[in-house]
């Protein structure tokens, strides 16, 4: 094992709560005591651009799908910030989750995240149940607390109190999707009195949400309120340190997943070894022994962006589809 990962393996007491058991696109992605895989749109590599070339993204999609990948996770980039170098899939993550709900049959579709601070919540709750109406029941909400602090004064909003309307808003957003006609107050969003029930509903019981990255939150707070967690570490390696007080945070019976977000790149050689730094690289065996590992040590769920590969995008999907994803058996080809 590698000596940076420490075994903490779900015990065998723990499951999904019933509501998230049965929703297809979360139990599809986090499964008791199993690694699956997905992407962070593009499914391409630009390491010489700060957006894609989106060319063949309807291909490279129902190929994630029918190889049996998890996920497609979509981020929430507005503006082209040149100090971050990076606009993500372009697309606004919501629009394209609704056009790829379209395009796909099986693989789960998330948001990585929705800057919550950002966007009114109630809109956010609009948007998710009917993405997930139109998947049926693949959706996955991802919320992010926002990095980029130029950003907020283009929407009249501050970033230092994003943190507290991250929590009002996951609030919100539980409060409209899972009761008829609520009564809440917020101190940043408005208030329901009773009066207005929102449509539609998610196709489940309740729309799971995830947290991305911290949101300015404690893990413990997370633990609490979020479904799951996905962090965006700079180095893959140490992903696992955090596992411990995740899981002493849960109450030991409901699993509460936990994976992370890499930059990735699948090098040619089959035997080159794992690279050091934030970008995930090594050839196919160094990464089986590597994810293997991890799995045994409680993470849930690998996001790969494949922005740093030189590689075509489909060598890489044919690669895992034929010697990566079968040591993993979580994940199931689809028809």
């Amino acid at each position: 094992m590698n000596e940076n990962i420490r075994s903490n393996e779900v015990g065998p007491q723990e499951s999904l709560p019933d509501d998230l058991a049965t929703h297809r696109g979360f139990s599809r992605v986090f499964q008791p005591g199993k690694l699956t895989f997905g992407f962070i749109a593009p499914l391409e590599g630009y390491p010489d651009s700060a957006g894609p070339s989106l060319e063949d993204h309807v291909e490279m999609a129902r190929k994630a799908d029918q190889i049996g990948m998890a996920a497609l996770w979509l981020r929430d980039v507005p503006f082209y910030d040149p100090d971050f170098g990076d606009v993500g899939q372009i697309l606004d993550p919501m629009v394209y989750a609704g056009w790829l709900a379209a395009v796909t049959r099986n693989i789960a579709i998330g948001t990585a995240g929705i800057v919550a601070p950002l966007r009114h919540p109630l809109l956010v709750a609009k948007q998710a149940a009917s993405v997930d109406q139109l998947m049926g029941g693949r959706f996955l909400l991802g919320l992010a607390g926002g990095d980029r602090p130029t950003e907020f004064p283009a929407f009249g909003l501050p970033f230092v109190n994003r943190a507290e309307r991250y929590r009002e808003a996951r609030s919100i957003i539980k409060a409209v999707t899972e009761h008829t006609y609520p009564v809440l107050k917020s101190d940043h969003y408005g208030t329901l009195r009773g009066q207005l029930d929102m449509v539609p509903r998610p196709v489940g019981p309740k729309l799971p949400t995830i947290a991305i990255g911290r949101g300015g939150q404690s893990v413990e707070w997370i633990a609490e309120h979020m479904d799951a967690w996905i962090w965006a570490g700079f180095d893959p390696r140490t992903m696992t340190d955090v596992i411990p007080r995740w899981r002493a945070a849960g109450d030991g019976v409901n699993f509460k997943p936990y994976g992370y977000g890499t930059l990735f790149d699948l090098l040619e050689d089959p035997n080159a070894p794992l690279q050091p730094g934030r970008v995930l690289r090594a050839g196919r065996n160094a990464l089986i022994e590597f994810w293997k590992a991890q799995e045994e040590a409680g993470i849930s769920h690998v996001g790969l962006h494949m922005k740093p590969t030189r590689r075509p995008a489909r060598d890489i999907l044919d690669e895992l589809a034929e010697f990566v994803l079968p040591h993993f058996p979580a994940h199931t080809r689809d028809a």
